[in-house]
């Protein structure tokens, strides 16, 4: 769970207090609504200017932040790939969080599970977008985080990958006991979590559904997310 209070980034983002509670979340607004910027402050990808915001009781600003995105795993726009084979690829969001490598049964398995039909032993260099992206899903599931963070999936995918990636994570994080908060323009992805969906209009929080009360009255210029 995350609390914010007093958050200010530049013009961008004034919050006042916020909740973020529910198993799947939603962020949705327009361009330039400080969505994105939001969202990597969760994983303290962006520092704010001012304020707090603690996840499960803990400020973020006094925790290392390889401990925090063990816990806390974003999943971008665009899938970074990186040098060498699938299941070195696979493997690389352990080592970066300094986590224990898994078995190669185990590589094998999250492939089959986000459906690309690849060997960890394969190259990347000639993997579609879609698959690009399935490789990255496999990645951050393999963190096995307690929290995703998934950064509008249908920017960069077509339909029946987003509905993919999305309904994967979501029997996931939901069979588990996990969580996910997806930054969305879609009205059709944010339509089916009614109860945790927020909405900001040009850095303010117009509607928390889970939290209705919560909210702020500053109105700044559109700055891009």
């Amino acid at each position: 769970m995350f609390t914010i209070e007093n958050l200010k980034f530049k013009d961008i983002l004034r919050i006042p207090r916020l909740t973020i509670d529910q198993p799947i979340t939603c962020i949705v607004g327009a361009s330039g609504s400080g969505k994105t910027t939001l969202l990597k402050m969760l994983n303290r990808l962006i520092v704010p200017d001012e304020g707090v915001i603690r996840y499960n009781g803990e400020d973020l600003s006094g925790l290392n932040s390889v401990a925090l995105r063990r816990d806390v795993v974003m999943l971008g726009q665009s899938p970074v790939i990186y040098p060498g084979t699938i299941g070195e690829n696979l493997q690389i969001g352990r080592l970066f969080s300094q986590r224990i490598p898994r078995p190669e049964s185990a590589l094998r398995e999250i492939l089959r599970e986000v459906g690309l039909e690849k060997l960890p032993d394969d190259g990347c260099s000639t993997l579609s977008g879609g698959e690009r992206q399935r490789l990255c899903l496999a990645r951050v599931l393999l963190m096995d985080a307690d929290t995703y963070l998934l950064d509008e999936p249908s920017s960069a995918l077509d339909k029946k990958t987003e509905e993919f990636i999305l309904n994967l994570l979501i029997k996931f994080v939901l069979e588990r006991g996990k969580e996910l908060i997806v930054v969305t323009h879609s009205p059709q992805v944010a339509g089916r979590f009614p109860e945790g969906r927020i909405r900001l209009v040009r850095g303010q929080v117009e509607e928390n559904t889970a939290h209705p009360k919560e909210g702020s009255s500053w109105k700044g210029e559109k700055k891009d997310d």
